[in-house]
């Protein structure tokens, strides 16, 4: 998820693959790059500068879209971005990357097997904890088991992004970058290394939550955002 906001403007632009924008439309793989170029367009429309919220892939790609064009933003407000390829420039594997890379591994092997359910517990369940697949209730299944088709789309762009962590040491405006403490390693060791490369960083963790926090907590996580958007 990323989204744009200019004063009391907010927009939710979708990356390949979500709510309306089109499917990858080759066979070659895709980059965090080709996701910024998509929105490209919507961002060029807004009026600059903007603030840029992002959570997860979405915050990976609010991160790559802040570099493509710094001039364009005032602020970031972040959750969890998940830059794995920073973990993996630092320490060669096995390393904090091994739990969301096998999830990504099983959930390839389900989907090629036809089970898209398989896919999408062994993915939620390594992000929200075991059981939380079949916790979900009956009517939000499909469309969750549906975006998990582009599992291997997603983890080789964040895997593969060759931006290196000095880069974001050019990021002059203010971050926040949210974490949840029981979220995963994997979530965990990205901050780990961006919370100190990023020059003007407000670090905020919340006791109970996940990786998941904006969705199952979104009025916690949307009250500090807005109030961080407030002051700067």
């Amino acid at each position: 998820m990323i989204g744009w906001r200019h004063n009391s403007t907010f927009s939710l632009p979708d990356s390949y693959g979500a709510g309306k924008s089109p499917q990858w439309p080759s066979d070659r793989v895709i980059s965090l790059p080709d996701e910024v170029k998509l929105i490209e367009p919507v961002l060029s429309r807004a009026s600059s500068p903007l603030a840029l919220i992002g959570h997860s892939y979405g915050a990976a790609v609010a991160l790559v879209a802040a570099l493509t064009n710094p001039g364009r933003v005032r602020a970031m407000a972040l959750y969890e971005p998940t830059l794995f390829a920073l973990i993996d420039a630092q320490t060669p594997a096995p390393n904090e990357a091994e739990g969301i890379r096998n999830a990504v591994a099983d959930a390839s092997i389900a989907l090629d097997a036809g089970n898209q359910d398989a896919a999408a517990e062994r993915f939620i369940d390594y992000w929200m904890g075991t059981g939380s697949w079949k916790q979900t209730p009956e009517l939000r299944k499909p469309p969750i088991a549906a975006s998990v088709m582009n599992v291997r789309r997603w983890a080789h762009a964040l895997f593969t992004e060759p931006t290196p962590l000095t880069a974001f040491c050019s990021l002059n405006v203010p971050v926040l970058y949210m974490v949840g403490k029981r979220s995963t390693p994997s979530a965990q060791g990205v901050a780990r290394l961006l919370t100190v490369a990023l020059p003007r960083v407000e670090v905020v963790e919340f006791e109970n939550l996940g990786h998941m926090g904006p969705i199952t907590h979104p009025d916690l996580v949307n009250d500090v955002i807005a109030r961080f958007l407030e002051r700067v």
